[in-house]
């Protein structure tokens, strides 16, 4: 028996995990009567690099692929809680994924540290927004900003492969928080390598998200492995879930797609580097930095 992903549970259900700071910067509303403007990001890994258009399956079909076959999944409460990462609005091209994660102040994104900090520069990318549910041009609760992004130094100083992990701190919308809009999965440290997955992720050359359902395998010792097809550029950031509850409507993320050359230089093999103690700190550090 594999086991159990340890958990820090908060009170009404939220979840804790560890530290990392640095700060980002609001970005503007968005403009959506317009698309097509804009500057699409130089890819690392699978962030901003558009590639073939996914070979979706009928969204209607009553259970997806459990081989590691992409389909277009549904729009429900649990992927709504899943998005795309653009610069300042929604004009440009998406180039990243984020998702929700419980957080004492209700307000938190996780993605790969390599969607958010600038490695050139050595800063946090400035005026990154988040669209969840992202579909077709539409945004059903409407772009989010983020005011901070949270990595660990052994990202930001040399890019440490194993903490490509990163916290998104968002602005309040309508004087709500994310996770009062959408709910809000709990993060799972030191899940093991062997777990049944769903991963949710926006392909910069599509306007829908894809999933697939499979189990990740040990790649390293700090790195998990999974065969996913058409996780090409702009899946970057997309959520490992596992275990997800029907009747409490939460799972637990257990990686993010990054890590091992920045998520993996093919389509259909994907990485992210195993939530260990050094997350849970991180986690906590993006705690701290979002009530500061």
């Amino acid at each position: 028996m594999r086991p159990l992903a340890r958990k820090i549970v908060l009170p009404l259900t939220l979840t804790v995990i560890g530290a990392g700071v640095i700060v980002g910067y609001a970005s503007q509303e968005a403009d959506t009567s317009s698309r097509g403007s804009g500057t699409l990001r130089s890819g690392f890994g699978k962030s901003g690099e558009a590639d073939h258009d996914p070979q979706d399956q009928d969204p209607s079909a009553t259970a997806p692929a459990d081989d590691g076959s992409a389909y277009t999944p549904r729009s429900t409460e649990q992927n709504a809680r899943v998005g795309a990462i653009f610069e300042k609005d929604d004009t440009g091209d998406h180039f990243c994924t984020a998702s929700v994660v419980q957080s004492p102040g209700r307000n938190m994104l996780i993605t790969a540290a390599h969607c958010a900090f600038d490695a050139e520069t050595g800063r946090p990318v400035e005026d990154l927004v988040f669209a969840p549910d992202y579909r077709d041009g539409k945004e059903p609760t409407g772009l989010w900003k983020v005011r901070k992004v949270v990595v660990d130094d052994r990202w930001a100083k040399s890019q440490d492969e194993d903490m490509d992990v990163a916290f998104l701190v968002l602005d309040s919308k309508d004087g709500k928080q994310i996770q009062d809009v959408l709910g809000g999965n709990t993060l799972g440290i030191d899940p093991g390598f062997d777990n049944d997955v769903k991963i949710t992720g926006y392909p910069t050359s599509s306007e829908t998200p894809i999933s697939c359902h499979n189990r990740t395998t040990k790649f390293s010792d700090t790195q998990m492995r999974v065969q996913c097809t058409d996780f090409a550029g702009g899946t970057s950031g997309s959520p490992w879930l596992a275990d997800y509850d029907p009747k409490s409507h939460t799972g637990t993320v257990i990686g993010v797609l990054g890590g091992h050359e920045g998520g993996g230089d093919e389509d259909d093999v994907s990485y992210a580097a195993y939530f260990g103690d050094e997350v849970a700190d991180l986690y906590k550090r993006a705690q701290d930095e979002a009530e500061g």
